[in-house]
């Protein structure tokens, strides 16, 4: 139900606990202390049938006796009597009940089960059950048995234990750290992550979010919500678990690569959140983010009077993937006027051991200037001729006085020993400071890693890449078939063929029975000169290596069927479990200045198909060089995935070896995530090796595994994808009353500028009547909410004039997260009125509301929208006023019920 009711969660005007207790360390009592003793204002009941009042608080037998609808009810009860609290809850009014009990059971016939249904059936929302609480610091509701009360501030926190969540207040109440809002999700039955990340990515209270998440049960929800609060304000997240594997064997190379754990790290990647290893990381993050924002690139400058810190900077930099800057001539000539003789002439830049504050600012404001690095990290180590509060305020009156227009650049600070209050004064001026060299640069490689993400988060794919045709229907008919016969695993020759379906180069096999039939299939190989490579067939042994179960370069018909007489005897010898059909007969394939990569997909159970690269060969699991991606792909994309890798080093040329075609590599990686895209019954997908060259790529040796497709995701789309594709069949062409052209398209994150300039051409007065309110200016973060789209949940559509390009309008529909009902918006340019534009965008969402498999559309509309009003009730909407605010209707049309078109 998305951010439905959660205002009644976080700043209700009225709370009941039900469940406390007069026993000293009693749950229902410690919340019932920390409610009163934080000073909610709004009114507090308690219910408890045996005593008369707790903690100062006249009781009341029953809920509906309190003689108040309380807003919020607070559930403290054994487990049995959990679910009936929550629909005499829904009976006296509440909007929200926070369940703290635990023990709730799961499955069909657990409480946990019993409470679910009613909070679906009654419109209620649940906080748990199973958790530590909510705590909205700025509404001074603490409805929480954390052990204290943190103070207001502007970081919020969802953590999926309880524990955690309390450690964490505890950890930040030490470094004097505020919150926005605390959320611990428990057993989350209706409330999750997703609903938190929509509430506050939208809170004007809070500047970055911060997550402890174990595990997420719906994958499209949650990327949806995270990519849509990650375009706003910093979302850093932390995951216990990067080292477990899944249970069992894995069937394939690429499911061996792909561990539970990177498959999330590739999720968090895709979505645009910043991931940290320990929970000091995770604020010490959200501190950077939210101060610096982000930069450019990775080039760092450090300024010091202790050149050995420096360089320790700098040395750390490297490890974690920064790049030292490099000082331009201009700037090294205007240093050498400024600074003293002797200064280091080099990053790190020296200002020697009696550095002050004249020389730090002279320092600073030329590596300002310097187009040759993205950030700057002035450090200042203690000596008796350096005055530290002296240097800090050089340092603060530098950025103070910088002169509009000059380049803006992230500052970090390393103020050793904080000599007279040094980092209060820059941590005043939004420099953040940090304790050694370490923490200093790794503050800086979060704001190049942020930048990262944020790149990411922009891509939007189509879902037909440009550039290649495949054959899809041949692809389907081989899988289909396959299916058909029982099998899990393709065999070789049907392998090569799908994969030659999608452009995949691959030589192709025969499949031979015994030795002699080995030997006939790869006579004509022999006869052109060629050698052959024999290898075991089999769907029950995962890697052939195991058993010996490959022979290259075999040059005789001789040599053939001894080697797959071998092959298929010592495969039956050690693998007497195993079903040996065979082998399959391959013709050899020589580049010697290759290298060899492996690429495929892997199937997880939550994210659904993951695109795996990395170092190729028979010790790649060794190895362990890989980088996952969810698809879809585009080029972009898939260059950045094969970047992540050690072995895209070696792709370069070295030596008398010639580059290797990146570009090709790239491309399979976009053609098996198209495949699929295509064919959601591919589960598996592992080409291993496939060979890189200066020529191109082709794959030596492959193994594909399909399954009937099941539904991972709600909504409409891929049924396993947990990211949607920018939706290409939603383009088309539209002619207006005026005889204008418009193309109207999904809207995509570079439509920012477009937008701007729209909204120049719409009048205040229609501005006030879409938003209601006036409107004098557009942010930035207000139109990147508008042109950043999921496509999952969110849709937008943009209406351009074919001949000038410029855009006419635009009309939005937003789903709610169970895909059930959707909330519109539209806007047309005000000159524009009359040429049935806003009538033919109203079609087209009604549409977009039909593919997407929605049931209703609704909206609010200004009763003084007569326009707005009349087109609803013409296309077949129900209106009638807002029972909350009168000067609003309320407009719904079920998507499947008569209207015009």
């Amino acid at each position: 139900m998305g951010t439905y009711a959660l205002g009644s969660v976080f700043a209700p005007a009225s709370l009941a606990l039900v469940g406390a207790s007069p026993r000293e360390r009693s749950l229902g009592r410690l919340v019932l202390r920390q409610i009163i003793d934080g000073g909610f204002p709004g009114r507090v009941g308690v219910v408890n049938r045996r005593y008369p009042g707790i903690e100062g608080v006249v009781t009341a037998p029953r809920l509906a006796e309190l003689g108040f609808a309380p807003e919020l009810v607070i559930i403290a009860t054994p487990p049995a009597a959990v679910a009936r609290a929550a629909a005499s809850a829904a009976d006296a009014g509440a909007r929200a009940v926070i369940v703290l009990t635990r023990g709730m059971g799961e499955g069909e016939g657990s409480h946990n089960a019993a409470l679910a249904a009613i909070a679906r059936a009654r419109g209620l929302r649940v906080v748990g059950p199973n958790c530590l609480g909510v705590i909205a610091p700025h509404a001074k509701l603490h409805a929480s048995f954390a052990a204290h009360r943190p103070p207001p501030g502007d970081l919020a926190l969802i953590s999926q234990s309880g524990a955690v969540g309390a450690a964490m207040i505890e950890w930040a109440r030490e470094r004097g750290l505020g919150f926005s809002g605390v959320v611990s999700l428990g057993d989350a039955v209706d409330v999750d992550f997703a609903d938190l990340l929509d509430w506050f990515a939208t809170d004007r209270h809070t500047r970055a979010i911060l997550l402890y998440l174990e595990h997420v049960r719906d994958a499209r929800k949650f990327l949806s919500a995270a990519r849509a609060a990650a375009r706003g304000k910093p979302v850093v997240v932390v995951r216990p678990g990067r080292h477990v594997r899944r249970p069992g064997p894995p069937t394939s190379h690429a499911a061996a690569l792909a561990t539970p754990d990177h498959v999330y790290d590739a999720a968090f990647r895709r979505a645009g959140l910043l991931r940290v290893n320990a929970l000091d990381e995770l604020f010490a993050a959200a501190e950077t983010l939210s101060h610096l924002g982000s930069v450019p690139g990775r080039r760092l400058a450090v300024l010091t009077n202790g050149a050995g810190t420096g360089l320790l900077a700098l040395d750390r930099l490297q490890d974690l993937g920064g790049e030292p800057a490099k000082l331009s001539p201009d700037t090294v000539e205007r240093l050498d006027a400024g600074l003293a003789r002797g200064w280091s002439r080099a990053n790190p830049v020296d200002l020697l051991g009696d550095a002050d504050g004249p020389r730090y600012a002279a320092g600073l404001e030329a590596l300002l200037d310097d187009p040759g690095n993205d950030a700057v990290l002035v450090v200042n180590v203690p000596t008796a001729l350096s005055d530290p509060h002296d240097t800090a305020e050089a340092t603060v009156r530098v950025l103070k006085e910088r002169p509009r227009g000059a380049p803006r650049k992230p500052v970090l600070a390393l103020w050793l020993g904080n000599g007279h209050g040094a980092a209060d004064l820059l941590g005043a001026a939004g420099v953040p400071t940090y304790a050694n060299e370490a923490e200093a640069v790794r503050g800086f490689m979060y704001l190049v890693r942020h930048r990262e993400a944020q790149a990411a988060l922009m891509e939007t794919p189509p879902s037909l890449p440009e550039g290649f045709g495949v054959d899809r229907a041949a692809a389907q008919a081989i899988v289909d078939a396959a299916l058909a016969g029982g099998r899990e695993w393709l065999d070789p020759r049907d392998t090569a063929q799908l994969l030659a379906a999608y452009g995949i180069a691959i030589p192709m096999p025969d499949i031979a029975a015994d030795a002699e039939a080995a030997a006939r299939a790869a006579q004509p190989l022999l006869d052109a000169g060629r050698t052959v490579a024999v290898k075991v067939l089999s769907p029950d042994i995962v890697h052939k290596s195991d058993v010996d179960g490959v022979r290259l370069h075999l040059g005789s018909a001789a040599a053939v069927r001894e080697a797959a007489a071998d092959i298929m005897a010592r495969a039956r010898r050690l693998r007497p479990d195993a079903r040996v059909d065979g082998v399959s007969v391959h013709p050899m394939v020589l580049r010697t200045k290759a290298r060899e990569v492996i690429a495929g997909i892997a199937d997880d159970p939550v994210f659904g198909p993951v695109v795996v690269f990395g170092r190729g060969g028979t010790a790649v699991e060794v190895i362990d060089d890989k980088a996952l991606a969810l698809p879809p792909l585009d080029l972009r994309l898939a260059h950045e995935l094969i970047a992540r890798t050690r072995v895209s080093r070696i792709l370069r040329a070295y030596r008398d070896v010639p580059a290797a075609d990146e570009r090709a590599l790239a491309l399979v990686l976009v053609k098996l995530a198209q495949l699929a895209a295509d064919i959601p019954e591919v589960r598996e997908v592992d080409i291993n090796p496939l060979l890189a060259d200066a020529s191109g790529a082709i794959a030596l040796d492959a193994r594909i595994a399909v399954a009937p497709s099941t539904r991972l995701h709600r909504g409409r789309g891929h049924p396993r994808f947990a990211v949607f594709p920018y939706p290409t069949e939603l383009e088309r062409t539209l002619v207006l009353s005026n005889d204008r052209t418009a193309f109207v398209r999904p809207v995509r994150p570079e439509d920012d500028a477009m937008f701007r300039r729209f909204f120049e051409r719409v009048s205040a007065e229609d501005l006030r009547l879409r938003f209601f309110r006036a409107v004098r200016d557009f942010s930035h973060d207000f139109i990147a909410r508008l042109v950043q789209l999921d496509y999952a949940r969110s849709m937008a559509l943009v209406a351009i004039d074919v001949e000038s390009g410029e855009m006419l309008g635009a009309v939005r529909l937003l789903a709610d997260s169970d895909f059930r009902r959707g909330e519109y918006g539209i806007m047309v340019r005000s000159d524009l009125k009359g040429a049935g534009l806003g009538w033919r965008l109203m079609q087209e969402m009604i549409e977009v509301a039909r593919w997407m498999g929605l049931e209703a559309i609704e909206g609010q509309v200004l009763r003084e929208n007569i326009t707005m009003l009349a087109m609803c009730r013409r296309l077949g909407f129900r209106v009638v006023p807002d029972p909350e605010d009168g000067s609003l209707m309320l407009v719904e049309l079920p998507v499947d019920g008569p209207h015009s078109l």
